[in-house]
């Protein structure tokens, strides 16, 4: 399996801050684009949509972290699938649901490493992290990539 043709882009929902990266169109390379500081979910959503124009985006990859083995009750996983599916109904493109679990961390030890210095947030480092392993997993085939999520009503 590879990437679609086209570039995707990569969401890392936050409480606070949603991370944004993208792809190069041959679907090697992932790359931070932005963060987001979340206000309402209108408004979140339309900067996600003009982030999918403004890239070219032809597909959203959001990373779902996924809850250890033997948990029970809500998850932050349960609160990011509903969400990617609201999302889905409302960007241009179809959301896929992609495991981000560890990304923050694998993003802050990269950053502390010096490979990319900036007095920000890591949020887009990481959905840069989460994107890669996705990119690799399906050049690799690793990784068939999930169905699409329905839009939530």
């Amino acid at each position: 399996m590879t990437a679609p043709p086209g570039r995707l882009l990569a969401v890392d929902y936050g409480r606070k801050f949603i991370g944004l990266a993208t792809s190069d169109a041959l679907g090697m390379i992932a790359t931070p684009l932005r963060v987001i500081q979340r206000r309402s979910r209108q408004e979140d959503f339309a900067r996600i949509a003009a982030a999918v124009h403004e890239t070219g985006a032809v597909e959203i990859i959001c990373g779902v972290p996924l809850p250890p083995p033997g948990y029970t009750g809500l998850s932050q996983a349960d609160t990011v699938r509903r969400w990617a599916g609201r999302l889905a109904a409302a960007v241009p493109v179809p959301v896929r649901l992609w495991d981000e679990t560890l990304s923050s961390e694998e993003a802050a030890d990269l950053l502390a490493e010096g490979v990319r210095r900036r007095r920000t947030r890591i949020d887009d480092a990481a959905a840069a992290v989460m994107l890669q392993s996705y990119l690799d997993a399906l050049r690799e085939g690793f990784a068939v990539p999930p169905a699409v999520l329905p839009a939530e009503e």
